[in-house]
């Protein structure tokens, strides 16, 4: 199980998708890497040569990925939220921020509904 970037990649995929496993590198990314260190995408991750393991690695570095990136996203919403931007204040409230409707289908950023009893006559 080659171990990239602190993460260990799974075996049995090819290695395209392996790389994907890898937080801040998603499918286009990955195929751009491969193409510069020129690995097989078709190749699974269990057979890389260790020459190939090395030149992932050190082409992986030339990117922002895992804790460093998010630091860098957590930073920025700790940033947003300090100015009291709209987009800060959304974030300290716990709601949608990219202009999502909130009156309905919010569930995942407001939590669980709930009910308002009736008044009684």
């Amino acid at each position: 199980m080659p171990r990239i970037a602190g993460v260990d990649v799974p075996q049995n995929k090819r290695i395209e998708i392996a790389l994907t496993y890898i937080y801040g590198i998603g499918l286009k990314t990955s195929q751009k890497i491969l193409e510069t260190v020129n690995v097989d995408p078709n190749l699974r991750a269990k057979d890389l040569a260790e020459s190939e393991v090395v030149r992932l690695r050190d082409e992986i570095k030339n990117y922002t990925v895992e804790g460093d990136l998010r630091r860098d996203i957590s930073l920025n919403i700790k940033r947003l939220m300090e100015i009291g931007c709209f987009r800060g204040i959304r974030h300290k409230r716990n709601l949608p921020v990219r202009g999502q409707r909130t009156r309905t289908n919010a569930r995942t950023r407001r939590g669980v509904r709930r009910t308002v009893a009736n008044k009684k006559k």
